[in-house]
């Protein structure tokens, strides 16, 4: 695992400055106290660059040891191409494949899913899978765009992942519901209708985040769990035999119900949100770098990786560390 944030802090305070908010505000129905902000001229394919580059090191790999790579975000650089070409240039890479995945804040967990899947197959050997989000940059720091402005950060995750001996990633499990597609999403630029955008749809904040705040922690707090227990179920494990969950920081209200209702103590469940709002697609990777470095996961741990997001979509991994 590797995780890199930007070096800027952009606290609560600092965004009461900008709208009718305060940290007390933020504090209550978030658990937020800080986020990270890139600075101009820093990408989102900069910041899984250098979360990449700290995995590889770890793994003991080279670039020229990744087959493939797997970029998970909502945030790319370009409307198109995908942020994984343009990664696999950035690492001095040879021409192996890049497949982007628009699942939000189950990307990781999509993209880990799918790594296993083809590893498995014996299609691919070594996979970088990497979730990273510039969010700050399309965010509406106005009065009227506050509602989601307040939850999102900047940073980047990457997981090396290859076959092992023994037990490893053990079970996934995905899903979705469009049915929730627009409670929690950013309508434009987009080519589901005409135009594809307009200074009229820019002013109304249709290039920025709307979310319906109660469906959204609504379905959050029923499917974590029911995702949670699929995945330990599929795998033949109890709630009971779990050591560590990375569930993905959308909220730290959220994050408490899931935790009461698994029945898990605090120091069993990864909680950073407070320090960078909320990630999207590098939320896991980097909680669960953070855990690995903190020794909250050591070797032999069953851990379980779990998301809830835009879509509807939500997901979980275990796996075996």
């Amino acid at each position: 695992m590797g995780h890199h944030l930007p070096d800027r802090v952009v606290t609560n305070h600092d965004l009461s400055r900008l709208m009718d908010t305060s940290d007390e505000w933020i504090r209550e129905r978030t658990g937020i106290v800080e986020r990270r902000f890139v600075d101009e001229g820093t990408s989102c394919t900069d910041l899984a660059e250098a979360a990449s580059r700290k995995a590889l090191d770890r793994a003991g790999w080279s670039v020229d040891d990744v087959d493939f790579i797997l970029f998970a975000t909502l945030s790319p650089d370009l409307y198109f191409p995908g942020n994984g070409v343009l990664l696999q240039t950035q690492l001095g890479m040879g021409h192996v494949g890049a497949l982007d995945l628009r699942t939000q804040c189950t990307g990781f967990v999509y993209a880990l899913a799918t790594a296993d899947a083809y590893i498995r197959s014996g299609m691919y050997r070594r996979i970088l899978v990497v979730g990273a989000e510039v969010h700050s940059r399309g965010l509406r720091m106005t009065n009227e765009g506050r509602d989601t402005a307040v939850l999102f950060g900047d940073g980047a995750g990457a997981a090396c992942v290859e076959a092992v001996d023994g037990e490893g990633l053990l079970a996934h499990a995905l899903h979705g519901d469009g049915a929730h597609a627009l409670d929690l999403c950013i309508r434009k630029p987009g080519l589901g209708s005409s135009p594809f955008i307009s200074p009229e749809q820019i002013e109304a904040g249709d290039t920025a985040p709307s979310m319906n705040g109660r469906e959204v922690f609504k379905n959050a707090v029923r499917r974590f769990p029911e995702v949670i227990a699929e995945v330990l179920e599929k795998a033949g494990h109890t709630p009971e035999e779990l050591d560590f969950l990375v569930p993905h920081q959308a909220n730290a209200r959220i994050t408490e119900a899931v935790r009461s209702r698994m029945g898990m103590p605090e120091e069993k469940v990864a909680s950073n949100i407070h320090r960078y709002g909320n990630t999207t697609a590098g939320s896991i990777p980097i909680a669960l770098s953070e855990a690995v470095e903190a020794g909250q996961v050591k070797r032999g741990d069953l851990v379980c990786l779990a998301a809830f997001g835009a879509g509807f979509t939500w997901a979980a991994s275990l796996l075996r560390w």
